[in-house]
């Protein structure tokens, strides 16, 4: 299966390049670039400090995505939606783990779908997905804990919370029967009230080249039920990716997450 990656100058650009070494199933068929990037050119694998792949980095969507049967994108929201159009209006596949995307490009999406195959996801982690999981049964089993969410990243990531912590927060909101928007609280410093029943709590942390951490506390006058996820290395969701583009290959024309990736729905 041909695989091309965007963002490939990125952090998990190169993740992907270097998990993509060796694999049996899966070759480099393309590497994208900002426009006028200056590492346009150059080998994708001499970028990530190894043997050529024989794949020049390249600033071209629609020549880079033709060429593949796969196109993973860890991006930014704008890239993101770009290529998407390109991957439908090709029928290719794409397996997106940008963060900060917006509802407008969910629903963008949805109707994309109807042409191209998609697996969308925040954090491509097995782990993070399996904490998903039971996060969902637990705030279920646990309607009257409260629900408080910690994430830490490194010093350069820019949205917060982070997408992770977000989609944990939906998740047990709607376990709950409820929506994020309306129970969630991501600032106490200005309020001067006690905690509301119902409401789920985020707080952040950015400091140093944290990989990223998620912890959700449930917690109960008598006991408290704590899920945490530790990334130690970016392999992690890289390796994620792969799983999903794997996927993705036998797919009819859809949209999916990982949850689907890890047939946990």
């Amino acid at each position: 299966m041909r695989v091309a990656v965007a963002g490939a100058t990125g952090r998990m650009g190169r993740a992907v390049l270097a998990a993509l070494r060796g694999q049996a199933d899966l070759c480099l068929s393309g590497a994208l670039v900002r426009a006028r990037d200056g590492a346009c050119g150059q080998d994708a694998g001499v970028l990530i400090g190894g043997a050529p792949f024989g794949i020049a980095l390249s600033d071209v969507p629609e020549e880079v995505i033709a060429g593949c049967d796969v196109l993973i994108d860890f991006t930014t929201p704008e890239a993101s939606a770009h290529h998407a159009e390109i991957c439908a209006r090709l029928g290719k596949g794409a397996v997106i783990g940008t963060t900060g995307l917006s509802g407008a490009f969910a629903e963008r999406l949805r109707i994309l779908a109807g042409q191209g195959r998609f697996v969308v996801s925040a954090n491509m982690s097995v782990g993070v997905n399996l904490a998903l999981h039971i996060l969902e049964i637990a705030a279920r089993a646990l309607p009257d804990a409260d629900i408080e969410i910690l994430e830490a990243h490194h010093r350069h990531k820019v949205d917060a919370p982070s997408g992770t912590a977000l989609r944990l927060g939906e998740v047990a909101a709607a376990a709950r029967g409820a929506r994020l928007t309306d129970v969630a609280v991501y600032d106490r410093h200005r309020e001067r009230a006690a905690r509301a029943p119902g409401s789920i709590g985020f707080a952040t942390i950015r400091a140093g080249e944290i990989v990223g951490e998620h912890r959700v506390y449930l917690a109960l006058p008598s006991e408290r039920l704590e899920i945490a996820h530790i990334a130690d290395n970016r392999a992690v969701f890289a390796d994620g990716a792969l799983r999903a583009a794997r996927f993705l290959i036998s797919r009819p024309h859809g949209l999916y997450d990982m949850q689907d990736v890890l047939g946990l729905r």
